[in-house]
C-alpha cells in the first residue's frame, strides 16, 4: 500500500510547491486566472503540470490561498479527467482535492490506481498523509471497490 500512497504524495509535492521547495514545476494551460478578491488561482483548459518524474493532467486546477498569500495553500482541486503519472504509478479520477491542513487527498469519480503489482478501482480514494492510511471506498453514490493483483 505504501506504493499507492507514494504516488499521491508525489502528486501533492507537484501541486503544492510549499511542501517540496527547490524542484521546478512546469505548468501549461489554455488560461490562467488570478482572482485576488477570492484568493484563488485557476488554470483551465488542457492543464499539464510536470515536476521531475511526475506528470499531472486535468481540465481545471484551482488553488485557494489562505491569509498568507500564495505560500499559504488552503486547498488544491483538480477536475475533469484527472491523470497523474509517475514512472511506476498511474492514478486516474474525475476529481482530486488536496487539503493541506488535514493532510488528506480525496480522489473521486471512476478512480483507478495501477502499477506493476495490479490495479484498484472504486468510486473514491482517500489518503491521509498524517496517519499514513489509504482507503478505497464506495463513496456516497454507492458502487464497489475492485482490484486485480499479480503476485511478484
Amino acid at each position: 500500500m505504501k506504493s499507492w500512497l507514494a504516488a499521491i504524495a508525489l502528486t501533492l509535492a507537484l501541486a503544492a510547491p510549499a511542501f517540496a521547495a527547490g524542484i521546478p514545476i512546469e505548468i501549461s494551460a489554455d488560461t490562467f486566472t488570478i482572482d485576488q478578491n477570492q484568493q484563488k488561482a485557476t488554470f483551465a483548459g488542457n492543464v499539464v503540470i510536470k515536476r521531475k518524474d511526475l506528470d499531472m493532467q486535468a481540465q481545471t486546477v484551482t488553488v485557494v490561498y489562505g491569509k498568507g498569500g500564495q505560500s499559504d495553500i488552503d486547498s488544491l482541486t483538480a477536475s475533469g479527467g484527472v491523470h497523474v503519472k509517475t514512472p511506476t504509478q498511474d492514478v486516474r479520477g474525475d476529481r482530486a482535492v488536496f487539503d493541506p491542513d488535514a493532510q488528506t487527498v480525496r480522489v473521486s469519480g471512476n478512480v483507478r490506481v495501477s502499477n506493476a503489482q495490479g490495479e484498484v478501482n472504486g468510486p473514491e480514494l482517500v489518503i491521509n498523509l498524517k496517519q499514513n492510511t489509504t482507503v478505497f471506498q464506495a463513496g456516497k453514490g454507492g458502487g464497489r471497490v475492485t482490484g486485480v493483483f499479480t503476485p511478484q
